[in-house]
């Protein structure tokens, strides 16, 4: 079984590079986000002529996250218990489209879209922080309740754990940016803390393997990356594990997103 994270970053702009990568690719679970779409104009029809059944959870051009599968999806569930809302002064908060989870041959799949932080001393960076500690309070539960329970948390977590994850942590740390920052760090380390596995660094290791490379200044061609994305496995899960890459070639050419997909490969059914 193999299941993947793919930021696709709009997926009605990219439907057929994301059609033509299922059917190469020959996964057999994927979690996207940021979809940029709402329900009424998902492009359905792409995942269901591939094989794929499908949900999605969008509320406009923003944000948005979907998981298809070919090995059942049951039980969706669109947010997580208690999940923070945001709204800029002056405006009534909501429950933004970052969460939604389904039970695929067996493993309860999350597709993330964290929050990014916009700034360390952005309204978004409490947000964020808020949002990932509800988050690793329920998934702690989740396994602690039941030991053996296959759970992937998987995502752009918009943040850089270790300092090799970014193309250079100096000009991060001198900077004041996000994503490296101390709160970011730990937020991302208490879901380790709490018995999850990051899946895929064991089987890509070092530096400059990275997940994302902004458009912008030829990131890129340059590889000036960062590792953002990524599969947290639990206990039971994290063991399933047999290989795990990241498809940096569709990083490549016209039309690709900004993130590359990540893949973990599992035995068994």
């Amino acid at each position: 079984m193999k299941i993947a994270t793919w930021n696709v970053n709009s997926l009605r702009a990219r439907a057929d590079r994301v059609e033509a990568w299922l059917n190469r690719s020959d996964v057999d679970v994927l979690a996207i986000q940021e979809t940029k779409c709402k329900d009424d104009n998902f492009p359905w029809d792409l995942f269901e002529n591939s094989g794929f059944e499908v949900a999605h959870f969008g509320l406009g051009q923003w944000n948005g996250v979907a998981i298809a599968s070919r090995v059942g999806l049951d039980d969706v569930e669109r947010t997580f218990p208690d999940q923070p809302t945001f709204g800029k002064p002056g405006t009534e908060p909501v429950q933004e489209a970052r969460a939604i989870a389904a039970t695929c041959g067996g493993v309860r799949v999350w597709s993330l879209y964290v929050p990014n932080g916009r700034a360390l001393d952005d309204p978004h960076m409490p947000y964020k922080i808020d949002w990932l500690d509800t988050l690793r309070g329920h998934a702690q539960q989740w396994i602690t309740e039941d030991p053996e329970a296959q759970i992937a948390l998987m995502g752009d977590w918009n943040i850089a754990p270790q300092d090799e994850d970014v193309w250079d942590i100096d000009l991060f740390v001198d900077g004041g940016y996000t994503h490296v920052s101390p709160p970011e760090r730990a937020a991302f380390q208490s879901f380790l803390d709490s018995g999850f596995t990051d899946m895929a660094r064991p089987y890509t290791p070092g530096p400059g393997l990275y997940t994302y490379w902004d458009y912008k200044q030829l990131r890129f061609p340059k590889k000036e990356g960062m590792r953002i994305d990524f599969v947290l496995g639990s206990p039971a899960l994290a063991r399933r594990a047999t290989n795990a890459f990241v498809d940096r070639e569709e990083r490549k050419g016209k039309g690709a997103s900004d993130h590359a997909p990540v893949i973990v490969e599992l035995s068994g059914p």
